[in-house]
């Protein structure tokens, strides 16, 4: 193990995110881990891999033996304290279409890589006798469905659910469980979007954005970054079990023909 140094493992941390919160825990002073489907585009990493800050698991985070070498690379550059679970596939499916065992399939491939990194983090946690955090990454659909994107917003309701279970199976371990519900937030997968829409639908897109989002506008990466670096510190030591909102109001706001403007 190298020396005191703190280490986390972040799944899908390569780019979007998942990088902001690599990139916010390395300016913390903390050694981490991407699980990462595709590790060629770690470019950006390469200066904090030669100097032993970042750690890369090329693979599928939901599988099992991927996750445990995850953790026993963790383990090689720091002690493991923090597991974030953001992996995620968007795939949309009508459940009339595609039919139960497909949209399953799609629901499986977003709960899995959070079951797989729950189950190596806390058997690491527990082998080491030191606590740890978990944090995972749900959404606003969680509670509040998009039209047509049905196995995304299932899954993220069972990410929540299965971070409170775990936060009781696992407390008495001092193993924290926690999440995080995002809104809309700016990464480069929203900037290919806007880039391959006419003008006027950028515009339009942008404005619904704002709508959608009491504060006005959509999130940064680097704020949910933050949201999720305090989860796992020990500022948080007694927050378990819960899901944080970090959304810009969206989930409070509800749409209403009577609703008013201020005068």
């Amino acid at each position: 193990m190298a020396g005191t140094e703190e280490s986390v493992v972040v799944t899908g941390g390569g780019q979007g995110v998942g990088r902001a919160i690599v990139e916010h825990l390395l300016e913390l002073g903390r050694r981490v881990v991407i699980v990462e489907l595709r590790a060629d585009g770690l470019g950006w990493a390469d200066e904090h891999i030669a100097v032993g800050r970042i750690g890369v698991v090329p693979g599928d985070a939901g599988a099992d033996d991927v996750a445990r070498t995850a953790a026993e690379r963790a383990a090689a550059l720091g002690r493991l304290t923090g597991w974030v679970n953001n992996a995620a596939v968007f795939p949309d499916a009508w459940l009339h279409e595609a039919g139960g065992a497909a949209v399953a399939e799609l629901v499986r491939m977003n709960l899995q890589p959070a079951l797989a990194g729950a189950a190596a983090a806390v058997a690491a946690f527990r082998a080491a006798g030191t606590g740890g955090a978990i944090v995972n990454v749900s959404s606003h659909q969680a509670q509040r469905s998009v039209r047509g994107a049905l196995p995304y917003a299932v899954a993220k309701a069972a990410i929540e659910g299965l971070t409170r279970s775990l936060a009781v199976d696992y407390g008495p371990w001092g193993i924290r469980v926690n999440a995080v519900a995002l809104g809309s937030i700016v990464t480069d997968r929203l900037a290919r979007l806007r880039v391959g829409q006419p003008e006027e639908v950028r515009r339009a897109t942008d404005a619904q954005l704002a709508e959608l989002h009491p504060l006005g506008r959509a999130g940064e990466a680097a704020e949910v970054a933050r949201v999720v670096a305090h989860l796992l510190s020990t500022d948080a030591s007694f927050v378990s079990g819960a899901v944080i909102l970090v959304d810009g109001g969206r989930a409070a706001q509800g749409a209403d023909p009577e609703r008013r403007q201020p005068g």
